[in-house]
């Protein structure tokens, strides 16, 4: 199982603006989305992330680099896996509900709770308006499309459990990339995911995560 430790971030206060977050997690070490679990999808858009906190929210950055990109989805909680998309799956202590938090690469997200992929109930869109974002795209002719998605998701998003605070708390999770509209369809992860077809919701799967 795939293990990390999430630390604070230092020097961010509750209303920092987003592109300062930008700048500061890029200190932070960056994992690898290395598995491929699905041999009939090889393609391998090359994908980091960083992740941090402190004690109001979780701070995320994706680093992607692709073939291609798609955004068409702009309203929350439409079908953002059907574009460009990077994904953050968590459960919370021994809860076997788990959130998945899905964002294209325009920031546009979706958020649900549930304990499977069928059984997910979406957050409301005033709470998932919460979240702040920056997302960077550049394409030089001839090259592939790099673009980075920075994100500070509140901790009150985490609403059908009690966190009071993240300091920790001991955590299961996944990462992931998809684009399952885009010419080349893909399916990344950083833990590795047993499956016969593409499903980032199996939480059996979960890598360890502890905010220390």
């Amino acid at each position: 199982m795939k293990q990390l430790n999430v630390e604070q971030l230092e020097g961010i206060h509750s209303n920092a603006e987003i592109k300062v977050v930008s700048l500061l997690i890029d200190s932070v070490k960056r994992n690898e989305l290395s598995e491929v679990p699905w041999t009939k999808y090889k393609y391998h858009p090359a994908v980091a992330f960083t992740i941090a906190y402190n004690t109001d929210a979780v701070f995320l950055k994706y680093y992607v680099t692709e073939k291609s990109i798609r955004a068409i989805n702009s309203a929350i909680n439409s079908a953002v896996w059907e574009d460009s998309c990077v994904e953050f799956f968590i459960s919370f202590d021994e809860d076997e509900a788990y959130y998945n938090f899905e964002f294209n690469c325009i920031g546009t997200a979706r958020v649900g709770y549930g304990k499977s992929k069928q059984d997910r109930e979406l957050l409301p869109v005033a709470l998932i308006s919460q979240i702040t974002y920056q997302s960077v795209i550049t394409n030089h002719e001839g090259n592939d499309i790099q673009w980075e998605l920075t994100l500070s998701i509140p901790k009150k998003l985490f609403c059908f459990n009690e966190v009071t605070t993240l300091k920790g708390k001991k955590c299961r999770s996944n990462f992931y990339k998809c684009g399952d509209n885009l010419p080349t369809p893909h399916f990344v992860s950083w833990s590795g995911i047993q499956s016969v077809e593409p499903d980032f919701h199996l939480p059996e799967f979960f890598g360890a995560l502890h905010f220390v």
